[in-house]
Order: C-alpha cells, then sequence, then structure tokens
C-alpha cells in the first residue's frame, strides 16, 4: 500500500463513522478535520471532493454488512440455513451497527432520494444486488426441491430486506435493541414458514 493510499484509507475510517451518523449533507468540513487532524487541503488532495470522499465512505461503511452476506451464503446447506444465518448475523452485529449511526444502506437511502443522485444510484444497485443475491439462495433451492416450488422468490426478498431494514430503524429510533430482536424472530418464523415444503 503506498503512502498515499495509507492516507485515503486513515481519512476514511475516521470519517466513514460520521457520515454515517451524520449524513453528507451534515457533515462538515471542520467535522472532517477534527477526526483526522488534516487540513482541508489534504483531504480534498486524495479524494478531489466531498461527494467522492462520501461514496467511498458510503463503500467503507457497507462493507461489513456485505461480508456478513458473503459468509452466509458460503453456508453449505438449504435456503433455510443460509437465510436464518444471515438474520443470526444481523443480530449478533446489531450493538455495531445501531452505534455506527444505523445501517448505512438505509441512511444513504434516505439522505440521497433527492438530494445525491449519484449515492441514490450506489444505494439503488446495492439493494438491488442484495434482493438479486436473495432470490438466488431461494431460486437454487427450489431448484433442488428443498423448499418450496411455487414461492415467489422475489417478494420473498423484498420482505426479507424490509424486514431487516425495518427492525433496525424502529430499533435504532426508539433506543430499544430488544425491538430489532422481536423482529428478526419473526423473520425467522416468517422464513420457515414460506420456504417449507409443507
Amino acid at each position: 500500500m503506498t503512502k498515499s493510499e495509507r492516507t485515503q484509507q486513515f481519512i476514511i475510517d475516521q470519517v466513514a463513522p460520521i457520515f454515517n451518523k451524520k449524513g453528507v449533507f451534515g457533515t462538515s468540513l471542520s467535522d472532517m478535520t477534527s477526526a483526522t487532524g488534516l487540513t482541508k487541503g489534504a483531504i480534498y488532495g486524495n479524494f478531489g471532493s466531498k461527494d467522492a470522499l462520501a461514496m467511498a465512505c458510503f463503500e467503507f461503511n457497507l462493507r461489513f454488512l456485505q461480508k456478513g452476506l458473503y459468509k452466509c451464503l458460503a453456508i453449505n446447506g438449504d435456503a433455510r440455513q443460509k437465510l436464518i444465518a444471515l438474520v443470526d448475523f444481523y443480530q449478533e452485529h446489531y450493538p455495531q451497527v445501531a452505534a455506527n449511526g444505523g445501517c448505512p444502506l438505509m441512511n444513504s437511502a434516505i439522505e440521497a432520494d433527492d438530494a445525491y443522485p449519484l449515492l441514490k444510484e450506489k444505494v439503488e444497485s446495492t439493494l438491488s444486488l442484495w434482493k438479486k443475491e436473495l432470490v438466488g439462495i431461494v431460486v437454487d433451492s427450489q431448484r433442488r426441491m428443498e423448499v418450496r416450488g411455487n414461492l415467489d422468490a422475489q417478494a420473498f426478498a423484498h420482505a426479507f430486506i424490509a424486514m431487516i431494514e425495518g427492525g433496525i430503524l424502529v430499533a435504532k429510533t426508539m433506543g430499544k435493541p430488544e425491538y430489532f430482536d422481536q423482529v428478526m424472530i419473526h423473520l425467522k418464523s416468517f422464513i420457515e414458514s414460506e420456504l417449507s415444503l409443507n
């Protein structure tokens, strides 16, 4: 890793949690310089603009959750086992997600809806990829006749994502981690009932 790459990574490490908590609009230059101890010139010299840094921070904040998804995809088992493992991952790491300001995907989706078209496009592509992975998990199990064949995998994926994101939103907003656990219990029941062969 070059000195420039190390500096860029340092800036991202320090600023990514701030962007996730305050948003792109709410994060000031003084927030960034205070967090890094660097000058405006050093920050923008490495990223060119606040928007470019925001995109890099969004990808950094997402990486942790994406690791959880791909770890669960690698599990040997049917769709139920993979998806329950993914829910377990979210439950185990909810405190970390909450301490970091909530789900970066949801936070960025809300802020980018009208104000940041590039970020909105990135959020949309990330959501589409997540949905595609979930659909793939279900369809693969359907082909192996491990789960119900007439299940609408697209609709299932939409509901799965909505319950994860909605659970984080409610629990984080209310400051009640147990609310997230309650939603995840229902999500596990939803997985079992929707994917059951019976």
